[in-house]
């Protein structure tokens, strides 16, 4: 079998394809329904990954369980329009969960998801560092408007010089902060969602406050892991997505 050669982007083939240019306003299951119709002719799909979060949106990651399929797929469908739109295709910059644990086993898997969870602490760290110093720089502060200083996790500020740091990029800690739930989620059914996760000890609700909650585990990992899978998860009767972030320190 001949070398598979590298795409433009210079990501090494694998058996994971990144879809870029979807369309953000279908529903993930309707998505993904159409992604596994399109990409199975390709040959046998293990997973398909798509979010609703901010970051991940208009994306998904289609998993086959050989690299051939995944380069057919790439050379065939790419600028196919689906929703109207044309899909951009590339190989994916890392092995997806499913790959590893076809390949590798369980242990492998928790080995591989502890290093993304760290490498997404570190942006999430780096990003921080990078607003610091932005803020530092000869008038940097006084670009910033003071109406912003007010910040997730209910804690407003008056230090008007201070820049606030986009909810997405906020550095992990044990709690987390959660906006946007139904009225028909109780401290109950959060804790249902959330008390799954390792470490998880308790949801607090905010008297007098609807639609937000804090979500306290025993460590870091706990809190990591409990926001990769919930962010932008829907819930409720309406299905409506929930924001879920760090709480700000």
């Amino acid at each position: 079998m001949a070398a598979v050669a590298a795409t433009a982007s210079g990501v090494a083939p694998n058996s994971t394809i990144y879809v870029r240019n979807l369309e953000e306003r279908i529903k993930i299951e309707s998505l993904k329904e159409a992604l596994t119709e399109i990409f199975s002719e390709y040959g046998n799909i293990i997973d398909i990954v798509a979010k609703t979060n901010l970051k991940a949106k208009g994306q998904a990651f289609v998993v086959f369980d050989n690299v051939d399929s995944a380069t057919r797929a790439i050379e065939e469908i790419n600028g196919f329009e689906l929703f109207e739109k044309p899909m951009v295709l590339d190989y994916a910059k890392t092995r997806s969960d499913a790959t590893v644990l076809k390949e590798q086993g369980e242990a492998e898997l928790e080995a591989h998801k502890r290093k993304r969870l760290a490498e997404k602490a570190q942006e999430a760290l780096e990003a921080q560092k990078k607003l610091k110093r932005g803020a530092a720089a000869p008038g940097g502060a006084e670009t910033r408007p003071s109406k912003v200083t007010r910040g997730t996790g209910l804690k407003p500020s008056n230090a008007a010089a201070a820049p606030v740091i986009p909810d997405e990029y906020l550095p992990p800690n044990k709690i987390l902060f959660l906006r946007e739930i139904p009225d028909s989620l109780d401290q109950e059914g959060l804790t249902a969602v959330f008390g799954r996760f390792e470490g998880f000890k308790e949801v607090r609700m905010v008297p007098g406050r609807k639609g937000i909650a804090f979500v306290e585990y025993e460590a870091e990992t706990g809190a990591i892991s409990a926001k990769e899978a919930t962010s932008g998860m829907p819930l409720g009767e309406n299905g409506k997505p929930i924001r879920v972030t760090y709480q700000r320190q």
